[in-house]
């Protein structure tokens, strides 16, 4: 279908966006079941950000998803937020909706915790209780761990941190998201032990990612054993060395890309009003169309 004056518009707002394979899932999907709609990904630097989501409004478009490094920064820019959002303090999708007076409306969701909760579904009661620990302290890992006390209110709950000191002020704002006082924070070299114990590992740095494939979040391999499931949120390159030493010593291992389309078919359904057909996406995904 070729675009026209009727065409919704969905856009992607980063910086870099280049590499972005949201653009190719959400257009396969709009093709699939025929809507004339376009999703384009936007470079927009950080202090454009703000003219950007005002033209959001201007152009009729029907939403927007944001990617690093604006996930925060945009809060602030929405009439309303989601309880998803305002928890992890973050966006990641945005959905124009008419006002009561008719003019356009931003409202900011962060379906980076559901995205990220669909591949452990099948896993829910294994996990339900059980310790887990979360690698990294960033905007992702704030979404995980928020995800975590919800879903599965874990015993116990460390997230590690380079820099403990400078993670300490959001976690203290979770509190009130986690009634079991199962949050701990640790430096990594004083996770050893919460590793080894805990059923569910998680990344949520960039350790590992295209192009730094040698590299790894945690530099211990043998700290798992066939009790762990490893799950990395990076999806390219699909098997990090974190999962791949992890499965070398028995660990289930899940990788980021079924996270990706995750947070990709909530978004898709607040926009269209559509489910993302799944089957297509990956198909689109792994012939690159």
């Amino acid at each position: 279908m070729m675009p026209d004056a009727h065409t919704r518009l969905v856009f992607l707002l980063g910086d870099p966006v280049e590499h972005s394979l949201s653009p190719r899932m959400h257009n396969a999907a709009f093709r699939h079941q025929g809507l004339n709609w376009v999703y384009l990904a936007a470079r927009v630097p950080a202090d454009a950000l703000p003219e950007a989501v005002r033209g959001l409004r201007a152009l009729g478009a029907a939403g927007a998803n944001v990617t690093l490094p604006h996930k925060q920064a945009v809060v602030p820019l929405m009439d309303t937020l989601s309880p998803a959002a305002e928890a992890v303090g973050a966006v990641n999708t945005i959905v124009v909706r008419p006002g009561d007076d008719g003019r356009p409306r931003l409202h900011g969701d962060n379906t980076d915790v559901a995205g990220f909760l669909a591949p452990l579904e099948p896993r829910a009661a294994d996990l339900s209780g059980q310790p887990m620990t979360v690698l990294g302290a960033g905007g992702a890992a704030r979404a995980v761990v928020y995800a975590l006390l919800r879903a599965f209110r874990p015993a116990r709950l460390t997230v590690v941190a380079r820099s403990p000191e400078r993670a300490r002020p959001w976690l203290d704002a979770f509190a009130r998201h986690d009634p079991d006082a199962s949050l701990t924070l640790a430096s990594p070299q004083a996770a050893r032990d919460a590793v080894r114990a805990s059923r569910l590992v998680v990344n949520a740095t960039p350790a590992g990612m295209h192009p730094h494939v040698d590299q790894t979040p945690w530099p211990y391999p043998d700290d798992f054993t066939e009790q762990h499931l490893v799950y990395d949120l990076i999806y390219t390159p699909e098997r990090t060395r974190l999962l791949r030493e992890a499965a070398a010593r028995g660990a289930a291992t899940l990788g980021g890309l079924d996270m990706l389309i995750g947070q990709a078919a909530a978004a898709y359904r607040q926009w269209t009003g559509q489910p993302m057909p799944l089957d297509v996406v990956r198909a689109a995904l792994r012939t690159g169309s």
